[in-house]
């Protein structure tokens, strides 16, 4: 099977956007590719945050991945910073990538820009992220478009380190899966459904109580008119209900489209809210479970950590030989 990386940044909540755009594929792709599912703790240090909730964040994201259905035995679930071959490797690769090709990183320029402080940590980010894959001869990478860039810079800096150093590093390759449901804002059904967003009411997060998730559907922005069609330009209220209702039930757009054809906005709000609260009823619960026993969770990263370093030390020790790095005796 491929071996696949993907990491997720420790915010602690993910909404369900997040969801069905990329962890539920994980989920069903745990038997058919050697996944490496990475919660990036080192990646969040990179712009402002509150070091008393770094590690509480950290905890929390991995019990969502694991309350959505990541299984230990069968996909490798760790916290980037409990390996520590991912910042020694950043450091090597720094020294093969250039200062001009890091400034060209369109991200950086969006994220630093009108900041009174910009962190080297920031500017660096895509050497890291260059680390986080290349430790782990990875086939590959599935990346969205905003993440094209810096996937590009981790072949080139592999690359180039095989080219100075000898075959040395597995260079990956970038795959583009097909996206969930294009999940908006509730509150701005054209722009897509962001914890960052400045209306927290158009976010549905995994973890809202069943009346949070009831209000926030209810009161959900529509278009004009009465009828209930699929017309994302026309009506992007209405599309963006039938979207999250089609993925919350299990059927799809055009049989919702039709089964509420005549019916209103308030009939079709109100059952795509009890589908979305039907749907993450289970994740839900396991969540609780899992927050009713820290110790397994604890457990299950130590696990995970154990097994990508049993994968990227070996990895390390061959980069070491190759840049002439002096082995301890």
């Amino acid at each position: 099977m491929a071996r696949v990386f993907s990491g997720i940044q420790p915010t602690g909540d993910m909404h369900l956007g997040n969801y069905l755009g990329a962890v539920q594929r994980w989920v069903a792709e745990q038997d058919e590719r050697d996944a490496i599912h990475c919660v990036v703790d080192l990646h969040a240090m990179t712009v402002a945050y509150e070091p008393a909730e770094l590690a509480e964040r950290t905890r929390r994201t991995a019990m969502l991945l694991l309350a959505a259905g990541i299984d230990p035995e069968r996909t490798i679930l760790f916290v980037q910073s409990h390996v520590r071959v991912h910042t020694e490797l950043t450091w090597v690769l720094n020294c093969v990538a250039s200062f001009g090709e890091l400034r060209r990183m369109t991200q950086f320029k969006e994220k630093s820009e009108a900041q009174d402080f910009v962190s080297a940590g920031l500017f660096d980010y895509p050497v890291l992220m260059a680390a986080d894959i290349l430790a782990y001869d990875v086939d590959e990478v599935p990346v969205g478009e905003d993440q094209r860039q810096h996937l590009e810079l981790a072949r080139d800096l592999a690359i180039r380190f095989n080219h100075r150093f000898g075959d040395t590093l597995v260079v990956p390759r970038a795959t583009f899966p097909s996206v969930g449901a294009r999940v908006k804002d509730l509150q701005n059904p054209t722009a897509k459904m962001s914890k960052s967003s400045e209306s927290p009411q158009g976010t549905l997060l995994l973890l809202d109580p069943p009346q949070v998730i009831t209000k926030k559907i209810k009161s959900a922005v529509t278009d004009s008119g009465t009828d209930v069609r699929y017309a994302p330009e026309e009506k992007p209220g209405v599309s963006n209900l039938l979207e999250i209702l089609a993925a919350a039930s299990g059927t799809t757009i055009e049989q919702a489209e039709a089964d509420f054809a005549g019916s209103g906005y308030g009939k079709l709000k109100t059952s795509a809210a009890e589908a979305v609260v039907e749907y993450l009823r289970p994740l839900q619960d396991r969540y609780e479970e899992l927050a009713r026993d820290p110790s397994e969770v604890t457990r299950v990263l130590e696990l995970g950590a154990e097994k990508a370093e049993a994968i990227a030390e070996p990895v390390m020790a061959r980069i070491r030989a190759a840049v002439g790095l002096l082995p301890r005796s």
